[in-house]
């Protein structure tokens, strides 16, 4: 993915490794794409080694020096395939890890699984807010004029979280049910 994304915006214009940075920061890639933006540099120095990317000039700011990068014509091709493999890739992830213990969820007390699972729903919560907060940033950043595409994988991951409370919501309400029960 990080190789998808600095391809991609080198090819809108060139740029330094910490400019890259600064996009994939403010568009929260580490939350959405996976991306460490740390790696950025190491996949630039990679990258060019590979003939994808070169250093178009060198800038002097104070005293240091930051290399401009471009994608060269085999990054752009390359680009393009990585584009239709993260196109064709299955985009459907499981909370697995929540199925799983839902599913041995009585090898716990019901308080205790109340507890946890009051803390996921809090965290959901928490997701919501942070995805409200960058997509004001991004509007903020963009003058309001947010890509359709943009918007559209904005309010997918709105939905994507807003269902994963409402599934939350529904195993904490028979675990309460349960608790009545008894």
């Amino acid at each position: 993915m990080t190789r998808l994304l600095v391809l991609g915006i080198l090819d809108v214009q060139p740029m330094s490794g910490y400019d890259i940075q600064q996009i994939l920061r403010l568009s929260d890639a580490e939350r959405w794409g996976g991306v460490l933006i740390g790696s950025i540099y190491h996949a630039l120095k990679k990258m060019e080694k590979e003939g994808l990317v070169a250093v178009a000039s060198i800038e002097q700011t104070g005293h240091r020096q930051k290399a401009i990068y471009k994608i060269t014509e085999g990054g752009q091709d390359y680009a393009k395939k990585l584009v239709k493999e993260a196109l064709e890739a299955s985009s459907v992830n499981y909370p697995s890890k929540l199925y799983s213990g839902l599913s041995f969820v009585e090898k716990i007390s019901n308080e205790e699984a109340l507890t946890v699972l009051n803390n996921q729903l809090r965290s959901l919560e928490k997701e919501y807010e942070v995805l409200e907060d960058g997509l004001k940033l991004k509007k903020l950043a963009m003058n309001n004029n947010i890509p359709p595409m943009t918007m559209l994988t904005f309010d997918n991951m709105f939905a994507i979280v807003k269902q994963q409370r409402e599934f939350v919501e529904k195993a904490i309400k028979i675990l309460e049910s349960e608790n009545k029960q008894t």
